[in-house]
């Protein structure tokens, strides 16, 4: 299965191409956009941990990252993390986006390449677990229509000691197929 759930997605001009070295530069002057993120982030990849971040990132066995591409430029990355396939879940995390593309519907464009994918190839649920001093990404977990499961206590030691709380977020399938139905009436009811 993760040879189906890994793979380049594209649509219109959004491309998760697989993270590879030739994405260094470009993921490293986005991710430079905004250093204060990184204090809320499980990992840095600020200036001074940049490189090790990265490097662990595509070198680690369980995390299937992608660059996230806009206009032939890099504009941050996002990973497909813990895939259980005997319980057909997996978690998306890893996620960054430069600060000009966000609010501004781009996460969802994203994310609903991602969601529309796993489903299709089997997955039935996907998970995201945000720090809960994070609430910019919780916001956009639920403007996605996550459901919020509860917080998970001590839950991880992040990058700089802090000792992190976690939301539990998920979708499932049939909540996707609902929501896309509902989209679906509303654009035709206009």
């Amino acid at each position: 299965m993760r040879d189906q759930l890994y793979v380049p997605l594209a649509a219109g001009d959004i491309q998760l191409a697989i993270l590879t070295p030739a994405h260094r530069e470009g993921l490293r002057a986005a991710c430079h956009q905004d250093l204060d993120i990184w204090a809320i982030y499980g990992t840095s990849f600020d200036p001074q941990c940049f490189d090790a971040s990265f490097d662990a990132l595509i070198g680690h066995k369980s995390r299937m990252p992608y660059a996230i591409v806009h206009g032939g430029a890099v504009v941050g990355m996002t990973a497909w993390l813990r895939p259980d396939w005997s319980a057909q879940t997996v978690e998306i995390g890893n996620s960054y986006i430069a600060p000009l593309l966000r609010s501004s519907g781009f996460n969802r464009q994203i994310k609903t390449l991602m969601f529309d994918h796993a489903f299709a190839v089997g997955i039935r649920r996907i998970e995201f677990r945000i720090d809960e001093r994070n609430a910019r990404s919780q916001a956009a977990a639920r403007k996605l229509g996550c459901t919020k499961e509860g917080i998970l206590r001590a839950e991880r030691v992040t990058w700089n000691g802090h000792v992190r709380d976690t939301g539990l977020f998920s979708m499932l399938a049939d909540d996707w197929a609902e929501l896309a139905a509902s989209a679906s009436v509303q654009g035709a009811g206009q």
